[in-house]
């Protein structure tokens, strides 16, 4: 396969970074996703992957991440052998093939219609998998998932760089237009997303976080619908991988556990509607 030129916009490139951390991880002694596929996107894709100046510190927090929402997409298909999934904003991520899946599943990957366009490069078509080349504010998307029985939503990396606004808007339409299902997604809290103007990859890009959130009740204030199922903090997760990082970062993270606002500047959070 020729080299893939990237034509992208700034704000777009930040899923070359989750896909470097990837790859990162997959070549290092001890990995958590352990993502081959990543490996051979990089290797097929023109772009200076050096210049995101990736620390040690971003691996561990987009694999862990990307695994939790692994775990509960996981849990979810065992049970719902039928479902529809819906993956919004899933950039060059490869959960479709990371998972497993029965052959009744209808699987569907949303981004920018530039992405998706790169994207096919990579993923081939093939039976209940379909992929959706659009914004995610543009919520006429819905109409084309098809599906009537239980749906899967999966938003990772995302809604922090989404207004409040629009966050709210996008969860009431999701979970009107499906009648029952789960929403898995990542949160960061108003101080994360505060400093996350200050983390390399993000500054190289330009692209600013957007929206935080400290107290879940906000959710459901905005979408009655939704319940919480499960609530995840990312020294939390992290713990369960201790045995693959370095005593460095355990003593580090274990220290961030002690305070409250620390624990809950990036939290995973499940819901059932």
């Amino acid at each position: 396969m020729p080299s893939e030129k990237v034509h992208l916009t700034k704000e777009q490139e930040t899923l070359l970074g989750t896909l470097y951390c990837r790859v990162l991880d997959s070549r290092s002694k001890n990995p958590i996703l352990n993502d081959k596929s990543a490996e051979e996107i990089v290797r097929h894709l023109d772009y200076d992957f050096q210049k995101l100046k990736i620390q040690r510190d971003d691996i561990l927090n987009t694999v862990i991440r990307a695994k939790q929402l692994d775990l509960w997409t996981n849990d979810y298909l065992a049970n719902h052998s039928e479902a529809t999934v819906l993956h919004l904003g899933c950039g060059l991520d490869s959960r479709v093939d990371r998972v497993a899946r029965s052959k009744n599943v209808h699987w569907y990957d949303l981004d920018y219609p530039e992405v998706i366009e790169l994207r096919r490069h990579f993923y081939p078509p093939r039976d209940g998998y379909f992929m959706i080349g659009t914004s995610v504010t543009d919520l006429t998307f819905l109409n084309k998932v098809q599906g009537s029985g239980p749906v899967l939503i999966i938003a990772e990396g995302l809604l922090m760089y989404l207004s409040e606004h629009v966050v709210e808007e996008l969860l009431r339409r999701l979970t009107t237009h499906f009648q029952s299902g789960q929403l898995a997604f990542d949160v960061w809290s108003r101080l994360a997303a505060r400093i996350s103007l200050f983390n390399p990859p993000f500054g190289v890009t330009g692209v600013k976080g957007g929206w935080g959130i400290d107290d879940l009740r906000t959710i459901e204030e905005w979408v009655p619908q939704l319940q919480l199922v499960r609530e995840i903090a990312w020294t939390e997760a992290i713990e369960r991988e201790s045995d693959k990082i370095s005593l460095g970062f355990r003593i580090v993270f274990g220290m961030v556990n002690r305070v409250p606002s620390l624990r809950r500047m990036a939290r995973f959070l499940l819901y059932r509607f």
